[in-house]
């Protein structure tokens, strides 16, 4: 039920119309153009940050509801058709829009975390959701505590599954956060605090202490 009202009020942000469509594709998906529903979301991840934490849930309840209705595939494949456009224009994305890039990064990473294939993560995403991160790790990127903020959410959400689908990618995007933590001297303080979690976090197996938990998280508070 948490997750139902959840969705609810992630829709109460649109307009009545646009609600209405989001509804019935969510019951109903073989009634409605589903190019314009996937379109309606992605046009709403790129703009609205807490939007684009929560979508892949949607998006995952109206690809099982056309599958079991129909049999298809059509909400899906368009999803990720515009998904790979908003991909290929990341750079340009991020120079216009740091709100933007990281809503994008946001959901990419949302979609991964909620479209399984056999319980899978889909692989053709597997690629992409580095690509965005690596690209977050960067020094110029590693200096804008929203791009380090987003980096950090990302990997405590889907480092786990990331890690288990390429180990050695993995090993590389943290050499570059560890070679950041300790030698680029630019990094603001909370910037610093929160590649040093991250790295305790995997450190630790993808999680941490109980200890470390409160060290960092009254760190953030104060």
């Amino acid at each position: 039920m948490e997750n139902s009202s959840k969705e609810e009020y992630k829709i109460q942000s649109f307009d009545l119309e646009t609600q209405k469509l989001l509804k019935t594709a969510l019951k109903d998906p073989g009634s409605v153009d589903l190019e314009k529903v996937s379109n309606v979301i992605v046009d709403q991840s790129l703009e609205d940050q807490i939007f684009s934490r929560e979508a892949g849930r949607i998006c995952y309840t109206i690809v099982q509801a056309e599958a079991k209705q129909t049999n298809g595939n059509v909400f899906r494949r368009n999803l990720l058709n515009r998904l790979q456009q908003a991909f290929k224009a990341r750079e340009e994305t991020r120079k216009r829009s740091t709100q933007e890039w990281v809503c994008l990064v946001s959901f990419i990473c949302n979609i991964f975390d909620y479209l399984k294939v056999n319980n899978m993560p889909m692989m053709a995403l597997v690629q992409p959701v580095y690509d965005c991160l690596f690209r977050l790790a960067q020094s110029d990127a590693l200096q804008n505590e929203e791009e380090v903020d987003c980096l950090v959410l990302q990997l405590h959400r889907i480092g786990d599954q990331l890690e288990k689908m390429n180990m050695q990618l993995m090993d590389e995007l943290f050499n570059l956060l560890r070679d950041g933590f300790l030698l680029q001297e630019d990094l603001s303080s909370m910037g610093r605090l929160l590649l040093l979690e991250i790295l305790e976090f995997r450190a630790g197996g993808w999680s941490l202490s109980e200890t470390a938990q409160k060290y960092y998280y009254s760190e953030v508070t104060d």
